[in-house]
C-alpha cells in the first residue's frame, strides 16, 4: 500500500526528497504541456523548498498549489502561501504559476467557489507532497473537522473548507480525491510519534486517521 524510507539524518531526508521531486516533475514534463504540483506548508518543507527552487527545470510549465491554506491573506504571518513565496517561488521556480487557496473573502466559506473553480482548473495532480501531524491529520483533514466525513467521500469536490479545534483559524483543504489524483504521491515526516502514528493509521479507518485514505500507492520519507 504505501513504501517506508528510513534516512540516517534529516538532512539526509531533505536531499533526498527534493532530488526525488525535481526528477519526477521533469519526467512529466516530458510528457504533458503543464504539470500541478501541490506540497504543503509548515516548517518542515523549507528546506525541501530551498533546494527544489534552484533545480533546472521549466518552471513556466509547472503550476503550484498548497494542500491546504488557512483563511488568511498571504502577508500574514501564518500563511503557508506567504512561505511559498518566500522559500519556493524564488530563483529558477520564481517562474512557475502560484494557484493560491485564499480569495479576498471574509469567510472561506464565502471564497469556496471561487478557490474550487481555480483548483478544478489545473486537476489532476502530477506530484504531491503532503506532511502528517501526530494526530494522523494530513493537508487540513483533521480528525475532529467539521467537513471530514464529506472530504473524504469518493464524490467529494476538489476543495473544501474546514474547520476543528485544532486550529486557530478556519481552513481550506484539497480533499482525499484530489489528493489522490498524484500520479506521484509523497509525505515527509520526522520523530518516533509520528512513525507510531503513521503505523497505528494502517489499521484504522480515514474518519479516524485521515492520513489513511491517501496511503495507497504512497511514499513516506522519514528520520527521526
Amino acid at each position: 500500500m504505501s513504501r517506508f524510507i528510513a534516512y540516517e539524518t534529516r538532512e539526509a531526508a531533505y536531499a533526498a526528497v527534493s532530488e526525488t521531486l525535481a526528477e519526477v516533475i521533469a519526467l512529466d514534463l516530458t510528457k504533458q504541456n503543464f504539470v500541478t504540483v501541490s506540497v504543503p506548508g509548515g516548517t518542515t518543507p523549507g528546506p525541501i523548498f530551498d533546494r527544489l527552487s534552484a533545480c533546472d527545470l521549466a518552471w513556466d510549465r509547472v503550476r503550484i498549489i498548497l494542500g491546504d491554506e488557512r483563511w488568511v491573506p498571504d502577508t500574514h504571518p501564518r500563511s503557508n502561501a506567504k512561505l511559498l513565496r518566500e522559500r519556493l517561488l524564488v530563483n529558477r521556480a520564481a517562474r512557475a504559476k502560484f494557484v493560491p487557496l485564499y480569495v479576498e473573502e471574509p469567510t472561506p466559506e464565502e471564497g469556496i467557489s471561487a478557490v474550487r473553480d481555480r483548483i478544478d482548473a489545473v486537476l489532476p495532480l502530477n506530484v504531491l507532497l503532503l506532511g502528517m501531524g501526530e494526530d494522523m491529520h494530513t493537508a487540513s483533514l483533521f480528525p475532529e473537522g467539521d467537513n471530514l466525513a464529506e472530504a473524504l467521500a469518493p464524490e467529494a469536490p476538489s476543495v473544501l473548507t474546514m474547520r476543528a479545534e485544532a486550529t486557530h483559524e478556519a481552513r481550506i483543504t484539497l480533499s482525499a480525491s484530489a489528493l489522490n489524483s498524484a500520479t506521484h504521491k509523497h509525505v515527509i515526516m520526522f520523530g518516533e510519534a509520528k512513525k507510531q502514528a503513521f503505523e497505528a493509521a494502517k489499521s484504522l479507518p480515514p474518519i479516524t486517521a485521515p492520513i489513511r485514505a491517501v496511503m495507497e500507492n504512497l511514499t513516506v520519507h522519514w528520520s527521526a
